[in-house]
């Protein structure tokens, strides 16, 4: 089960530096035990997950 949350970066400036966010889109996972940054294939997505739940 995943739950994902989406947040406009130039909104919210305070959780853009919180995340050190470089590029968008970025995906941080798990508060930043992954990060991602631009479009990624689905495999690769599902392999930082894995990764950041080790």
């Amino acid at each position: 089960m995943v739950i994902s949350e989406m947040v406009e970066a130039s909104e919210f400036p305070e959780l853009a530096m919180q995340f050190n966010v470089s590029g968008v889109p970025q995906t941080t996972i798990n508060a930043g035990a992954s990060t991602l940054v631009g479009a990624a294939p689905e495999e690769h997505l599902v392999a930082e997950i894995a990764q950041a739940l080790k």
